[in-house]
């Protein structure tokens, strides 16, 4: 009974988790596409404010361990990288996928990454694709034809930038989850993520820096920022963290899913996006397609 309930701990702390990144994409979308600014200014303010939230926390909480990182240069290296190659990168094509189309779309082609590991695999390291690899890519291609199409297939319901870009974003947060294995063996994820997201911010600022340009302070964008520097990264992490000590790390992985619910059902209320029943099939084939691929992955080894 004690681990049943651990589990619903974890269950629900890792739902509000993966719906809080919900909340945040939607955010986004109203920000992208309703307010005038830089984008490269947004990222720059996004990561800037959220690494030096996330350096503040692993100060209190690891104190000195923070800076371990730096005398692993292997380690380093895998956390620099994630931060430029994986973190940024996402960042930057989710938000050109949101604002070019909707926030809906960009989070069901980003919910693609665990796919694209799977297919880099099978491309640059030739390992043998699974039965279970196959029907998640077949299932996935005809949930993502589903909802790119809205049921006319004569054209896209959503730009083809827009769709580009997000798949983009699904393979940016596939580096997410590579690129800083190696730096995850000795460090504490928080501390990973927070340099991580400290080298996304130099990145953002080297390009286009928080004072350069900025655009007009209003309470709109300080309220959808906050938010976004919140929802999008400290409190679902947080919250996540917390999840794993009550559930296994499969349990609370599959808890990602509710991000696209979330994102769509608020959608659909707050941004009036029109879903049909071809594409609420799509998405849930899509769902489903992720987690064959995820079930398949652990029964295998």
């Amino acid at each position: 009974m004690q681990n049943y309930r651990n589990v619903s701990k974890g269950i629900f702390w890792a739902g509000i988790g993966a719906a809080s990144w919900g909340v945040s994409d939607t955010v986004l979308q109203v920000l992208s596409q309703n307010i005038d600014i830089p984008t490269l200014w947004m990222l720059s303010t996004r990561t800037f404010f959220s690494g030096l939230l996330l350096l503040i926390y692993n100060l209190i909480v690891y104190r000195k361990a923070t800076f371990k990182i730096f005398k692993s240069p292997i380690g380093l290296l895998s956390v620099i990288s994630y931060g430029i190659f994986g973190l940024g990168l996402n960042l930057y094509t989710f938000y050109l996928s949101t604002q070019e189309g909707n926030a809906s779309m960009a989070t069901i082609l980003q919910y693609l990454s665990p796919l694209f590991i799977v297919i880099g695999a099978v491309a640059f390291q030739h390992v043998r694709p699974k039965g279970t690899d196959l029907i998640s890519f077949f299932l996935a291609l005809l949930g993502v034809f589903c909802c790119i199409t809205a049921g006319d297939f004569t054209h896209l319901s959503i730009s083809f930038s827009a769709f580009m870009w997000g798949l983009a974003s699904g393979v940016a947060a596939a580096f997410c989850i590579i690129l800083p294995k190696k730096a995850n063996e000795t460090t504490p994820p928080p501390i990973v993520l927070g340099w991580g997201t400290i080298s996304a911010a130099l990145m953002f600022n080297l390009i286009h820096p928080i004072w350069v340009t900025p655009p007009q302070v209003t309470t709109t964008l300080v309220a959808s920022t906050t938010c976004i520097v919140l929802l999008g990264t400290i409190i679902p992490f947080g919250l996540l963290l917390h999840a794993s000590n009550f559930a296994p790390s499969d349990v609370v992985s599959i808890m990602d899913a509710l991000e696209p619910i979330v994102t769509i059902i608020l959608s659909v209320i707050f941004l009036h996006l029109h879903v049909n029943l071809i594409e609420t099939v799509g998405v849930i084939i899509v769902l489903v397609a992720i987690f064959v691929l995820q079930q398949g992955r652990k029964a295998n080894g």
